[in-house]
């Protein structure tokens, strides 16, 4: 997409490339991470990844040392039925639970944001940011775009590395279908998965975002123009690559429900894998290798935590942010192509 760090917050991503003096300069220390929010599974999940006395490899040398609960959110019943559970669960992998944002801060070398209300994601990651301590924020991101760019900006401003992505990018099954040798070089995708609403957060953030992640992560960044078909039974939405390239997200509202893909390429086209699973080999899709679903994602966390790359561009980030605006501008205006370009001019101002 021509100028898409120039229309937006060019200068953060400066950020990927800042080491943390921290974190980095004794490699062979344990790197503590806490956890801000406990109404989210992943939480718990990834804190067994971590805290597993068998780790190797990149989960090996951190764990999660302590976790603030924080309070559940009021008007999402998600967040109020799973905070209790999600609290008692992490306990069982010696982590701490403590009173305060400030306490955790003083404990930990790095964070992860696991709260399930994305409203709560800026002033959050605000104190994080400040205190200079590596984040993760799991999606999403923000619950509006003019959150996700202000968190980001932030990031740049105080200089301190910070990245959000959802699981989905890195299922073997997905993230895969970039080089598969039956696939080859890929000319398009289409994505199909759940997408379910939440009223607090904007149309596609809530669920969808990890679908629209998906097709990211087989297409690349690079989407200049989109369009939205709602019906009852679908989102159906089309983005149009600036080499020409369609890639497409069914967003399923009726019927059977799966994550998948198929993709498209010079040499073959393929379904991919389902999430948590690994490749398709010969249009076979493997459903009993090792499941997948979080593993993948955390070994990227842990490198990062260890004073790694941000292993998602900003820019990526923000485009994928403004291809679900986009997506829901053109729902507004009964299909019409909507530029992502436009939603970024925009989103600085």
């Amino acid at each position: 997409m021509p100028k898409l760090c120039s229309v937006i917050l060019a200068s953060i991503v400066a950020v990927s490339f800042i080491p943390s003096s921290v974190l980095h300069a004794q490699p062979t220390k344990v790197v503590r991470v806490g956890v801000l929010g406990l109404d989210n599974y992943q939480a718990v999940a990834y804190a067994q990844l971590f805290n597993n006395p068998k780790a190797t490899g990149d989960l090996a040398g951190l764990r999660v040392v302590a976790a603030y609960p924080g309070q559940a959110s009021a008007d999402i019943p998600e967040s109020v039925a799973s905070l209790p559970q999600w609290k008692k669960q992490i306990t069982a992998f010696n982590v701490k639970l403590v009173g305060s944002v400030d306490e955790l801060l003083r404990g930990c070398d790095a964070v992860m944001i696991m709260s399930l209300d994305g409203r709560k994601h800026l002033p959050e990651a605000t104190a994080v940011l400040k205190a200079g301590k590596r984040l993760y924020i799991g999606r999403p991101l923000a619950a509006s775009m003019k959150d996700a760019v202000a968190i980001l900006k932030l990031a740049e401003q105080t200089k301190t590395p910070c990245w959000s992505s959802s699981q989905h990018r890195y299922s073997p099954g997905f993230i895969g279908m970039r080089n598969h040798p039956e696939v080859g070089k890929v000319f398009g995708c289409d994505v199909y998965g759940g997408c379910p609403t939440e009223p607090h957060h904007a149309e596609f953030y809530w669920h969808a975002v990890h679908g629209i992640e998906t097709l990211f992560t087989i297409m690349g960044p690079g989407c200049e123009s989109v369009r939205c078909t709602s019906t009852p039974y679908a989102e159906s939405i089309t983005g149009v690559w600036n080499d020409g390239r369609v890639g497409t997200f069914r967003g399923i509202k009726k019927g059977a429900l799966k994550y998948s893909a198929t993709v498209f390429g010079d040499k073959g086209v393929s379904v991919s894998g389902i999430y948590g699973h690994g490749v398709p080999v010969k249009g076979v899709v493997p459903t009993n290798d090792k499941y997948m679903g979080y593993e993948g994602i955390a070994i990227e966390m842990a490198k990062f935590f260890k004073g790694g790359p941000v292993p998602v561009s900003i820019s990526e980030t923000l485009e994928i942010f403004a291809f679900m605006e986009a997506a829901h501008e053109s729902k507004q205006q009964k299909g019409a192509s909507v530029r992502v370009a436009d939603i970024l001019a925009r989103s600085s101002k």
